[in-house]
């Protein structure tokens, strides 16, 4: 890292982490939402796979659509407009997603249609300023992004530490179920406090060390 990058990274760090919904500022890592269906649907990496469609195809539009609403409507009233849009969007996600993947969305359970009044979706509304269209766009699918990203990370560990497998099919080499209750709630709470307190450090790692080479560039 060169020391002007490093330096503009530095001084910009507090802003450059709030628009990062991925990384620094993961909304599951940092914030803990969308932890429902993290924890007891998303026990293997199909369960993972079908939630994370489920979640490209409600969360950004669902932002996008109350955006453009909002902006015409009434500020006291967003909360409907958010849930409201969620339930509608839902509607076709659900026949997009047993399009795609037939019967198995029933292992979702009631964690797929609870994702209409997931915090994670519908949280922008509390903002008293309406929110450009674009605007929505881009941090839609940033948290997106970051959202997906903790639950295929999470669903293929689980499937990993409790059958040995990933995605049904068998790994080599492993002939033991190294963590069988990763696939209850408990062990995916257990698992996911591990996976944020290792993300979290390397948050931390990584400012120190853009802080540091900015340091030594003076």
């Amino acid at each position: 890292m060169n020391s002007k990058k490093a330096k503009y990274l530095s001084e910009n760090m507090e802003r450059i982490a709030r628009r990062d919904r991925v990384f620094l500022n993961n909304p599951v890592i940092m914030q803990g939402m969308g932890l429902a269906p993290l924890v007891v649907a998303a026990t293997n990496g199909m369960n993972a796979l079908m939630l994370s469609v489920a979640v490209l195809f409600l969360l950004t539009p669902t932002r996008v659509v109350a955006a453009m609403i909002c902006r015409t409507g009434r500020g006291q009233l967003r909360a409907l407009v958010y849930c409201f849009t969620s339930s509608i969007l839902y509607i076709g996600v659900y026949f997009a997603l047993r399009a795609i993947f037939d019967v198995e969305i029933l292992q979702l359970g009631v964690y797929l249609p609870m994702l209409v009044v997931e915090p994670l979706i519908i949280k922008r509304y509390e903002r008293p300023q309406p929110e450009r269209v674009m605007t929505a766009l881009r941090k839609g699918l940033r948290t997106t992004m970051g959202y997906v990203l903790v639950l295929l990370l999470m669903g293929c560990l689980r499937e990993i530490l409790a059958a040995g497998t990933l995605f049904g099919a068998h790994i080599p080499r492993l002939n033991t179920t190294l963590l069988p209750m990763a696939s209850l709630p408990a062990g995916g709470f257990i698992l996911l406090g591990v996976v944020c307190a290792i993300w979290r450090g390397l948050v931390r790692a990584y400012k120190k060390h853009v802080h540091t080479e900015a340091r030594r560039g003076e």
